[in-house]
């Protein structure tokens, strides 16, 4: 049924001018723009992300092809996100200092967690790392700004991610056996978050709220939310160190 339904999407799609169905995704790409703005810093100019996205669109409009498990809008959600990091990745505003620090906090959290088969909590880390609780908290809110857990993204001098995930249908084999695996790990660090933090990227990201309307339903103020989401990525950076390796 969802196949059906992906192919009759398709179909549909196809038979819409490229200019049209610009435009009728075209709040899609705005709505994705807004929610990646709301954790970059604010010299980051939403126009550009909404042009990004725009290519991504016109991008998904090209590649999309029946028989796809996902319905276009998901699909293209996912190339409009993918042309929109790839237009942060021109201008890295992270000082590399900052990257330093946090992949020595993952390894913080690394080390701790296999010592104690416990979460890592938050004075351990300060204790292991040797700063002060500002510092600490300052670390976390940097760590949501920063690019701690991408997919499909790498860096060339060694302070960002390179989680590759093939989405391509003529991707080899081996590799796209490796993205699954990789997906499935990721999942499970996912599900292995202590409650809260879980609870933050699950609203994040599955609900698309904002970091404000998180805190509202978590009864805490964005500031707080941000905090836990840094500390969310960063230990999910520190459970996934082989895939970076």
């Amino acid at each position: 049924m969802v196949k059906s339904y992906a192919s009759a999407e398709y179909s549909a799609a196809q038979k819409v001018p490229a200019d049209e169905l610009v435009r009728q995704y075209a709040p899609l790409v705005r709505r994705i723009a807004f929610h990646l703005r709301g954790r970059l810093p604010n010299s980051i100019d939403t126009s550009d992300l909404i042009q990004a996205g725009m290519i991504g669109l016109l991008e998904a409009s090209k590649h999309y092809a029946p028989g796809r498990e996902a319905s276009f809008e998901t699909f293209a959600g996912i190339r409009i996100r993918g042309a929109m990091i790839d237009e942060l990745r021109k201008t890295d505003w992270t000082p590399r200092s900052v990257h330093r620090k946090i992949r020595e906090m993952a390894s913080a959290i690394q080390q701790i967690e296999h010592e104690t088969g416990a979460d890592a909590s938050d004075q351990a880390i300060i204790e292991r790392m040797g700063i002060d609780a500002a510092e600490y908290a300052k670390l976390l809110v940097d760590a949501t700004s920063t690019r701690v857990l991408s997919l499909n993204m790498s860096r060339d001098d060694g302070d960002g991610e390179e989680l590759q995930i093939p989405d391509e249908p003529d991707a080899e084999p081996v590799r796209q056996l490796e993205s699954q695996r990789m997906l499935s790990d990721l999942g499970e660090a996912i599900e292995g978050l202590p409650q809260r933090e879980k609870l933050v990227m699950s609203l994040y990201y599955d609900e698309e709220l904002n970091l404000k309307e998180v805190g509202e339903v978590l009864g805490v103020s964005e500031s707080r939310v941000c905090q836990i989401h840094g500390k969310a990525l960063i230990r999910l950076r520190a459970r996934l160190a082989e895939w970076r390796q």
